[in-house]
């Protein structure tokens, strides 16, 4: 399971870029999205990698995101991680709107991974709960 954070806002995006972010359901700033990892979706992870931070996310961070954040009928958090792995999902929104980062970013928000935030980023996991 891929995390998928929205970082950037949308002003004067392309539309083909504008397209790929709304089929990722990340229409504003710090909202995310739980996805399955798929060819079809790493591509297009790869199109907007300049807007959003993306990773796998553990086990432990995702049950605390659901309980936080998730909207809908949220009885038992393990059969919502089940629909998740199947790929659809009924019982809650299929994303989560997150807060900014306490703290601030560490890093810069423009760079991507190593210097940044964006793109493949190996400590989603941190930022997430940061944003919790």
């Amino acid at each position: 399971m891929i995390t998928v954070i929205r970082i950037r806002g949308g002003i004067c995006l392309d539309e083909g870029l504008e397209e790929t972010l709304f089929r990722l359901r990340l229409r504003r700033k710090y909202s995310c999205v739980v996805v399955p990892e798929k060819p079809e979706i790493l591509g297009m992870l790869k199109k907007v990698e300049n807007f959003i931070a993306y990773g796998k996310i553990n086990e432990e961070t995702l049950k605390m995101l659901i309980e936080k954040r998730g909207e809908g009928e949220k009885k038992e958090v393990k059969k919502v991680i089940e629909e998740m792995e199947k790929g659809k999902i009924e019982s809650i929104k299929p994303f989560f709107r997150l807060h900014p980062p306490r703290g601030g970013f560490k890093k810069s928000i423009k760079e991507k991974f190593p210097k940044g935030v964006l793109g493949k980023n190996e400590k989603i996991n941190e930022l997430i709960m940061r944003m919790l």
